[in-house]
């Protein structure tokens, strides 16, 4: 019995006896089976198909300084958050892997594979609840209108589609620049409320025939170029795709009378050090800018760190484990603050339904977390031990910052005025001298626009008059 993978399985209600019978069934010659683990008192000193209650969760540390096991199976439906990380910080301590399941409910009703054990990511380290904010009022805003969304293909447009349908929409226009994430998003979806179109935000010629063909109501504004490295070695492209893209999207939404356009910004725009954060500022000032002067319910929505999306370090630090790589981070005391996708997603959705214009909207999102924490975590919950796996410091690259804010002084408010959601004042600045830079921005240097976009950000900057470089 040496050769089999000892397992433990936490839950023994429904899930739980169905996950052992399942073992039991089918991977004998694979697992063995310890027993399980459970809080209900009167399932003490009995057996399930052979296999005895070992005790209480609260036993789970003492149980795995006792016993070698390769890993446990949390099988409980509807677990508390504050449970589970319990668990899960357990297990990480005891360096044993913990295996979770999706779609619980499902997975009882129609299906007894153990395949669909996943991994549990750091994701459940987050240490909060997740946020839901889809609500009767956001239903009856999108029920039955025209949606369009920009960046359609991307890791957050992406799930705003996925939850824009579940709202009910008449049409649901996906706007994307790269054909093959709309082509991917389209088969994924299948959907025939759905329509796919391949066009550019900076081209406002297009931009126009597609509002003028489709006539949407509600506008979620995705696009953009985001990875900071990047940018910082290509401010023109920033500029025109993250400023002048937004500028013509808000542009168009005014003039087709749109009834809400919500962009979605970055933490970066915070007292911006490097050309991501410093641009979408600009688009960030120009929607609110907009806000004042139209009819259509323009807001922003900004964002931490977003776990699972593209260039996320999760993804990069498993891919690096997997392959046996040392993982690789910028700065041992580099914090950041983490949402979920769906959270995410869910936050761009409702400042679309509020009733106020020009805010910006900022998700509740607990602490920030240390990126050292989350890699330490997912060495552990991976099964390997910190000596196993050498942790290497690139350095940090140009533009980041060792933290990250989400408001600056000048923005926060007393109070959240709406529950999990910190809403921004908007800061004065220099409408006259950012509209003069959507006008010339094209023919300047990169060292002029540089300095043009470097002063227009800085947040302590007050109305100048108007100068052209």
């Amino acid at each position: 019995m040496t050769h089999l993978k000892k397992v433990v399985i936490v839950g023994a209600g429904d899930l739980g006896i169905n996950v052992l019978k399942n073992f039991i069934q089918n991977y004998e010659k694979e697992f063995f089976v310890e027993g399980l683990l459970d809080d209900d008192i009167s399932k003490k000193h009995t057996s399930y198909y052979g296999k005895p209650i070992l005790g209480t969760l609260s036993e789970l540390n003492v149980l795995l300084s006792e016993v070698t096991i390769d890993f446990i199976v949390l099988a409980i439906s509807n677990i508390q958050p504050n449970k589970k990380q319990s668990i899960l910080k357990v297990c990480a301590d005891q360096q044993v892997k913990v295996k979770t399941i999706p779609g619980i409910k499902e997975w009882i009703k129609e299906s007894n594979s153990y395949k669909a054990l996943e991994d549990v990511t750091p994701q459940d380290l987050l240490g909060r609840n997740s946020v839901n904010l889809l609500t009767k009022e956001l239903t009856e805003q999108i029920e039955g209108k025209t949606v369009l969304v920009t960046g359609a293909g991307g890791s957050i447009g992406s799930e705003i589609c996925r939850q824009v349908l579940l709202l009910r929409p008449q049409k649901l226009i996906l706007v994307g620049h790269g054909e093959n994430s709309i082509h991917q998003l389209l088969m994924e979806l299948n959907n025939p409320i759905i329509v796919p179109v391949i066009a550019d935000i900076q081209d406002k010629d297009e931009l126009e025939r597609v509002f003028k063909t489709y006539q949407p109501a509600i506008v979620y504004h995705a696009a953009a170029h985001k990875h900071v490295p990047l940018m910082e070695g290509s401010l023109s492209s920033a500029f025109k795709n993250n400023f002048l893209g937004t500028k013509n999207v808000a542009d168009i939404c005014e003039e087709s009378d749109v009834e809400a356009c919500v962009m979605i910004s970055t933490d970066k725009a915070v007292k911006p050090a490097n050309n991501m954060g410093r641009t979408k500022r600009l688009a960030e000032m120009y929607m609110q800018y907009m806000a004042k002067k139209s009819a259509c319910n323009f807001s922003v929505v900004r964002f931490g760190n977003v776990l699972g999306s593209r260039g996320s370090v999760v993804p990069i630090f498993t891919k690096q484990l997997k392959e046996g790589m040392p993982i690789t981070l910028t700065h041992r005391d580099m914090t950041r603050y983490f949402m979920t996708i769906p959270e995410a997603a869910s936050l761009v959705l409702k400042a679309g339904s509020l009733a106020k214009t020009g805010e910006i909207y900022v998700l509740d999102m607990g602490e920030p977390i240390k990126i050292l924490d989350l890699a330490q975590n997912l060495i552990r919950l991976s099964g390997h031990s910190l000596e196993d796996v050498p942790i290497i410091e690139t350095g940090i690259r140009p533009g980041e910052k060792l933290t990250e804010e989400l408001l600056s002084e000048g923005e926060i408010q007393e109070k959240n005025i709406v529950d999990k959601i910190h809403v921004g004042k908007a800061i004065e600045f220099d409408e006259e001298r950012l509209l003069l830079l959507a006008h010339i921005g094209k023919k300047l240097s990169e060292s002029e626009l540089f300095h043009w976009i470097n002063e227009l950000t800085k947040i302590s900057r007050k109305k100048t008059e108007v100068v052209q470089s």
